[in-house]
């Protein structure tokens, strides 16, 4: 942990996946300073007991219950807990960045539809989505940081800059197919994460009505056919949304939107069809990082339209992108902890 660090951190839920990756890049993180990890099942244990890549840090989890005062408050719950200790994070944190799907919808009719619910409901309109590639402007100074789903992240990154740019019109069909490793089902992901029943699989667990559509169609205003398949890697996201024109699209048309949308963004790259093994975009190549790399193909028929996209669903996806939206709320460099180069080669499971 940093002895300079000029602000407090606490990690409430430590010791999850996405507990794990936060105290992670946090420890790294030359402006924070952690001063508390929460967890009921392992209170007094120290941190690397749980986590063995941070058996350095000389903090122990804590109570949830007894919340120390901080500059920022982490909550990575599963989902229900925040909305339901929402004031309690606030009266302990001036900005609390959930990284459940609490707080990531507009109103209580979306949450209704999509969930079981919701709470809080008056407090939805304070939230800000955490992701700065769509919503940097909104996000500064922002007290409830609602994080994206790793799913919709990597879909959203996709085909953000083709209406955002204007090459659709937002009437055309899409078809999304994400791929995800077994860290998306969190720690106690139970026996359909276990090593023996995810080994080999390519396995379709969201054929429809995934909930992350419902962020999809709230920041991007169209609806996509959307499917989810499991399968044998441990961390990403890789989406490959197709896409069905309504008029003619160049290549020339494609790449002065995907370098207009992400020419200044720190952590998009461009990968379409270069030379190499990976000519597209890769979750190998961004693993461990908050990188995000998107790409396209044209058909030479011009009727459909590839879009690739691929993430770290634990960085880019969680872990992250909360930190990334922490650095833009607090007025921060917006890479500070997260200028992290990914590994080549990478192994599987």
């Amino acid at each position: 942990m940093s002895t300079d660090a000029s602000l407090t951190a606490s990690v409430v839920g430590g010791t999850g996946f996405t507990g794990g990756e936060l105290l992670r890049l946090l420890a790294g993180h030359p402006e924070f300073e952690i001063v508390q990890a929460t967890s009921r099942s392992k209170t007094n244990k120290t941190v690397g007991h749980q986590h063995p890549n941070l058996r350095d840090l000389d903090l122990r989890f804590s109570e949830p219950d007894d919340l120390e005062s901080v500059d920022v408050l982490f909550a990575a719950t599963p989902h229900g807990v925040t909305m339901e200790r929402i004031d309690e994070f606030r009266d302990a944190a001036g900005t609390v960045v959930d990284l459940s799907a609490d707080f990531r919808l507009d109103t209580e009719a979306q949450y209704e539809e999509w969930y079981d619910g919701h709470s809080r409901p008056e407090l939805l309109e304070k939230a800000e989505y955490a992701l700065p590639e769509l919503n940097r402007e909104n996000l500064e100074g922002a007290e409830i940081v609602a994080s994206g789903g790793c799913n919709a992240t990597a879909t959203i990154l996709g085909l953000l800059p083709l209406f955002e740019q204007g090459v659709l019109d937002g009437d055309e069909q899409i078809v999304v197919d994400v791929k995800v490793g077994s860290s998306e089902g969190g720690a106690g992901g139970g026996e359909a994460s276990s090593h023996p029943e995810r080994s080999g699989v390519v396995r379709p667990y969201a054929p429809t009505g995934h909930r992350h559509e419902a962020e999809i169609q709230q920041f991007l205003g169209v609806d996509v056919s959307f499917t989810v398949h499991a399968v044998e890697m441990i961390r990403g996201a890789s989406a490959t949304c197709h896409v069905f024109p309504n008029g003619p699209i160049s290549k020339g048309d494609l790449w002065g939107a995907y370098r207009s949308q992400y020419e200044d963004e720190p952590f998009v790259e461009l990968v379409a069809g270069g030379g190499g093994v990976y000519r597209y975009p890769e979750p190998k190549a961004v693993a461990g990082t908050n990188k995000a790399e998107v790409g396209f193909e044209l058909d030479p028929g011009n009727k459909r339209l590839v879009v690739f996209s691929a993430i770290d669903n634990m960085m880019k996806g969680s872990a992250g992108q909360a930190v990334h939206a922490a650095n833009v709320a607090l007025g921060l460099e917006e890479t500070a902890g997260l200028d992290i180069r990914g590994l080549h080669p990478v192994g599987s499971p």
